[in-house]
């Protein structure tokens, strides 16, 4: 066997830290995409009620806010 040559063993070896790496990077790209989405919905709700309490005014906004945990 020469230098260049290397067992089989080893491609398989590097060939699987190679995977678990890009598992690794995806996990975490995956993660910072969520969290960016989880920033999105909580300004829209902000925004939301911002715009509701501007139209509806304070007592809708109480009602609103009353009635969240009937909507899950």
């Amino acid at each position: 066997m020469t230098e260049t040559e290397t067992p089989i063993e080893e491609m398989k070896s590097s060939r699987t830290q190679k995977f678990a790496q890009w598992l690794m990077e995806r996990e975490e790209k995956r993660e910072k995409k969520d969290s960016s989405l989880e920033g999105l919905i909580k300004s829209n709700v902000l925004v939301s009620f911002l715009t509701l309490g501007l139209v509806g005014g304070f007592e809708t906004v109480q009602l609103a806010i009353t009635m969240i945990p009937y909507l899950g």
